[in-house]
């Protein structure tokens, strides 16, 4: 199995002075400003998680665009993953496509480098050794030293660190001081536009290194096939290539246009120019220089679209989205299609930083999934074959499922409501076309096989659950129950037989048992629905397989051996009970303690009562927060031994409300937001995988959560806005409003739905998605009564509190 986390260490945060900006002729300055800088995108900082362990890019994209332009920093290396971190001190160049937030990677498609002088093929490394093509740039700030001159923040409408690199949703500039040159991007959804401007005279060239990509180390490049460039006359390049990395085996297509003709176009392949005049070159290393003698008098405009079936459709989509040589114009497009999106929630805080956090959180989550069809229809399927929608359908990749179904997919069933039935229809065909069966991490047409369990289920259900429509839901019924109950899939076989994996012949076999517990809780409902009774039924009673990893004696989830014995020695800090694989998926038994969503009521029996249930998970928060040495870097984030920066906890501090301690989630989940988040480059406690961290906040912010998607109930929180109104499908409205908020006053006194009392500690999605005003009165000490009675408490394994035995 190929694991998600590379576990990459060394990381060194190089520390480097930009220069200042060169004074700029007047064809070079930002992008032009227009009202939306008034709009809630002013509010957005993209270079949020850019620092840290957050792995996002600052680059311009549509919201789930195929496009996903930027500049990459380096190519290797685990806080590499999006191909972009503010501690590194120069830019490679700027590629078409990013992963935003991931532990594992993969990408960086199509590096186009701006350059004056020698062509120069080695990028050389990130510190800068002045002697290849990778330049420094005014815009990288790592450490407490002094800030260069022009240093300032806050420019209205942009969020920047230099006066040199700006960025906003769907607009990104740098100045890259070695290479004299301004670079300016923008996107549509399958291409993009940069602007270059050439700030001294002699020869210039782009470079496009067609071998550049994500790899493992840095002497083992980017694997690659069946590589080819091509020029086309003297203002086209196209090329294809098939690269083997996380996503091993994906087809990428690109076509390049230049608004000024090239003098000459050299290939090279291993580094060693072509002939003269060659115009096609194959192999595994291929790069392109295309070649000026003066770009200084005006800015040389690059047009690049991208496809996952062919370089016709690379063409098509550049032709078709970015018709004309109109930098501003595809620039105005993309902030409105941002202001549009971003717009569909909007809150008010007195507090500026919550709103650039939230607005940020809500941008991050509009970065994946990715479109991935082309404007004609077609696709390049989990099959390797090319498929064909139906028109007004589109196809989805880049579904970080293991994290997303736990706040993410929620959310879009709330504010993007018309595009889940693509999202889930994506899946649907996913489980036909893939010989991998559901999906797990599809990334462009591979199943990367990445994390554990097979959590497209819970996004097909959940849609499912609340009612979709236009979704061929039982199309991918056979696929899924032939996953649930007859593949051989990491340990499903010993699950089914023993009710349980044994940690002695199955790595992770703790952590896998959990989450399929949760799959089939969430199968079981999948097959009611389809009218499955029989499978409904088994599938409901195996969700119940948690209680075979619990030991009672210790109040702990730990390995077990497959003659049924506890495997010693056991400590519930560790990551393994021996050091031949880990027994929990980048966790440890402190918080796969608490993996269960599903059945809390039944699982609270185990502890021994619900005090002492309640009791546990008070210790898992105020426990010291030691960690093994050999823990992943995903443990992050920590409270205790709760570690709220990888995905898997993001439900537990909702669990009081199940325990009838609801103001006990209010103060921990008002922590979290205050603590955890900030609208700075480290401001993520960990990977933003995909959307789903930003997705806790978005969530958790409006005061809901869904701890079991399938349920289609939301707990609440702690809502942290003075006002929030979302815009739901068939336009209604949900409104979300507090009276008496503000720091140190986490508490909620008393609810409304629609001017009525509301006494329970949730809410189901049908009920808010009619619209309406959830009003919050807040305060600074509990109330300790509000949902505390079993009545108001929230159901769990399909039954009210007061139903269950």
């Amino acid at each position: 199995m190929v694991t998600r986390r590379r576990f990459l260490q060394g990381m060194a945060a190089i520390s480097v002075l930009g220069s200042t900006v060169s004074s700029l002729p007047s064809f070079a300055a930002a992008g032009k400003k227009t009202a939306l800088a008034e709009g809630v995108s002013r509010h957005v900082d993209v270079f949020v998680g850019t620092g840290g362990h957050g792995h996002t890019f600052p680059g311009p994209t549509m919201p789930f665009g195929m496009m996903q332009l930027g500049p990459d920093t380096n190519n290797w290396q685990w806080d590499a993953s999006s191909g972009y971190h503010q501690g590194d001190g120069s830019i490679m160049g700027f590629s078409h496509t990013h992963l935003s937030g991931t532990g594992a990677s993969d990408m960086l498609d199509v590096l186009v480098v701006p350059a004056m002088g020698p062509v120069l093929l080695q990028p050389g490394d990130r510190d800068y050794d002045g002697v290849n093509y990778t330049s420094r740039y005014d815009g990288v700030h790592a450490g407490n030293g002094p800030r260069p001159k022009g240093y300032k923040t806050g420019v209205k409408g942009y969020r920047s660190h230099y006066t040199g690199e700006q960025a906003r949703p769907g607009y990104y500039r740098v100045q890259l001081t070695d290479s004299h040159v301004l670079a300016e991007l923008t996107a549509t959804e399958r291409a993009g536009i940069h602007r270059y401007t050439f700030q001294q005279s002699g020869d210039a060239h782009l470079l496009v290194d067609f071998a550049h990509g994500f790899h493992d180390d840095p002497k083992t490049p980017t694997k690659i096939t069946d590589a080819e460039l091509k020029l086309v006359g003297n203002d086209t390049l196209v090329g294809s290539r098939v690269v083997h990395q996380w996503a091993n085996g994906r087809h990428i297509y690109f076509a390049l246009k230049v608004s000024r003709p090239f003098k000459s176009g050299v290939l090279y392949n291993n580094d060693a120019a072509l002939a003269a005049g060659s115009t096609e070159a194959k192999g595994i290393n291929l790069k392109a220089a295309l070649h000026y003698d003066k770009l200084d008098d005006a800015p040389l405009l690059v047009k690049v679209g991208i496809s996952g079936v062919d370089i016709e459709g690379a063409l098509r989509n550049l032709s078709t989205e970015i018709p004309a040589w109109d930098f501003d114009g595809v620039q105005s497009a993309a902030e409105a299609a941002w202001e549009k999106e971003l717009s569909r929630i909007r809150v008010q805080s007195s507090d500026d930083n919550v709103m650039r956090t939230f607005y940020s959180a809500l941008y991050h989550t509009m970065l994946a999934p990715t479109l991935f069809s082309d404007v004609d229809g077609r696709y390049r399927g989990m099959d390797m074959k090319v498929h064909q929608l139906p028109k007004g359908q589109h196809n989805y990749s880049t579904y970080s499922l293991w994290d997303t179904y736990r706040a993410e997919h929620p959310l879009f069933t709330l504010y993007q409501s018309e595009r889940v039935p693509d999202l889930v229809n994506g899946l649907v065909r996913m489980a036909q076309e893939s010989p991998a069966g559901p999906p797990v991490w599809p990334l462009q047409g591979i199943e990367t096989v990445c994390m554990i369990g097979y959590h497209s289920a819970v996004v097909v259900a959940e849609a499912q659950a609340k009612g979709f429509t236009g979704i061929d839901y039982a199309a991918a019924w056979p696929v899924f129950r032939k996953r649930a109950m007859e593949d051989d899939y990491f340990g499903l076989p010993e699950y089914r037989k023993r009710g349980y994996i044994p940690s002695d012949v199955e790595g992770e076999a703790v952590s896998k048992t959990l989450e399929y517990a949760y799959d089939d809780w969430v199968m079981s409902h999948y097959a009611d629905k389809l009218g499955h009774a029989e499978d409904a039924a088994a599938l409901k009673a195996r969700s119940q397989n948690y209680r075979n990893v619990f030991d009672k004696a210790t109040t702990f989830v730990r390995p077990r051996g497959s003659d049924g014995k506890w495997l010693e020695p056991f400590n519930p800090r560790a990551i393994g009970h021996s050091s031949k694989w880990r027994d929990f998926t980048e966790s440890n038994a402190w918080q796969a303690t608490f993996l269960n969503q599903h059945d809390v009521y039944a699982y609270m029996k185990l502890f021994g009562s619900e005090a002492a249930f309640e009791a546990k998970l008070d210790e898992l928060f105020n426990t010291d927060s030691q960690l093994p040495a050999d823990a992943p870097p995903d443990i992050a984030g920590m409270v205790g031994q709760f570690a709220f920066g990888n995905e898997p906890a993001h439900h537990v501090p909702y669990l009081y409300a199940y325990s009838g301690s609801h103001h006990k989630t209010q103060a921990r989940v008002r922590m979290l937001l205050e603590t955890m988040y900030r609208a700075e480059p480290d401001g993520l406690p960990g990977n933003e995988d995909c959307g789903q961290m930003s997705a806790w906040y978005v969530m958790s912010s409006l005061g809901l959560y869904a701890v079991d998607p399938v349920s289609t109930h939301y707990v609440f929180g702690s809502p942290l806005l003075d006002h929030a109104e979302v815009q739901l499908a068939g336009g209604k409205k949900l409104v979300v409003q507090t009276t008496g908020n503000g720091k140190g006053r986490p508490y909620i006194q008393s609810v409304t739905w629609n001017g009525k009392p509301w006494t329970k500690s949730w809410i189901t999605h049908a009920e808010l998605t009619q619209g309406g005003t959830l009003a919050f009165v807040m305060g600074d000490k509990p109330n300790t009564s509000f949902g505390s009675s079993p009545a108001d408490r929230p159901p769990s394994f399909g039954k009210a509190a007061t139903e269950q035995a």
